[in-house]
């Protein structure tokens, strides 16, 4: 009963993840020439870690993010029965919010897609390996003490931020395959042909964070 309580947590989580941050993109008409758009769509992600942490956080962590929790899962901080049952929710939480945004917008939007940068896979693998490599260190480091909990969540949340200030001109910034999978299926096309890059390059940047932070933490 209590690991389905966190499993339907990081779907609710996931589906807010996607409904706003994605659904920001599109109302912002967020792009590299539109600043205002690209900075809301980039606030928009972070606020709604916020939100999620200090409201779903208690209960499951409030990973909502598949590469947040093969980081947990490598610092052994969660069992492979409950990373198993996390993924499948956040899966499910962002097909179901980028289903609703489909409603409201329709495909031809986009969704909040990603795209490879300048159509180059290899490039785009390693902007998302290195945005998700910050952005999962954060949440590590800021997680492993009791007496930084009250900010943690404000922490995550700029982090989410911070890489979506820089990723977005690149790739739109995914660092999350769940957050790219769900408008990916919708809207087809190019974003579905390059999807596996988006979920490839965060879980690779989500594991490697777990290895090297654990390796600068551990005692001497």
């Amino acid at each position: 009963m209590e690991s389905m309580k966190k499993y339907v947590a990081e779907c609710i989580g996931t589906f807010v993840l996607v409904f706003f941050g994605c659904g920001t993109a599109v109302v912002a008409k967020c792009s590299t020439d539109n600043y205002p758009g690209y900075i809301l769509t980039a606030l928009a992600f972070g606020l709604v870690i916020v939100a999620m942490a200090y409201s779903i956080g208690n209960i499951s962590g409030c990973h909502i993010n598949p590469a947040v929790s093969i980081a947990m899962l490598v610092s052994k901080k969660m069992t492979g029965k409950d990373f198993i049952g996390y993924v499948v929710s956040q899966f499910i939480g962002a097909t179901l919010g980028a289903a609703v945004l489909l409603i409201f917008f329709g495909a031809d939007t986009g969704l909040g897609t990603n795209g490879l940068f300048d159509g180059s896979a290899g490039k785009s693998l390693l902007i998302e390996i290195i945005l998700t490599f910050v952005f999962v260190m954060a949440i590590l480091g800021v997680t492993s003490k009791p007496e930084f909990g009250n900010v943690a969540g404000l922490v995550i949340g700029l982090s989410l931020t911070l890489v979506h200030i820089l990723g977005i001109a690149f790739t739109g910034t995914s660092v999350n395959p769940a957050r790219s999978f769900g408008p990916a299926i919708f809207v087809g096309g190019d974003a579905l042909s390059s999807l596996w890059v988006f979920i490839v390059a965060p879980l690779i940047g989500g594991a490697l964070a777990a290895v090297v932070y654990n390796y600068l933490a551990a005692d001497k």
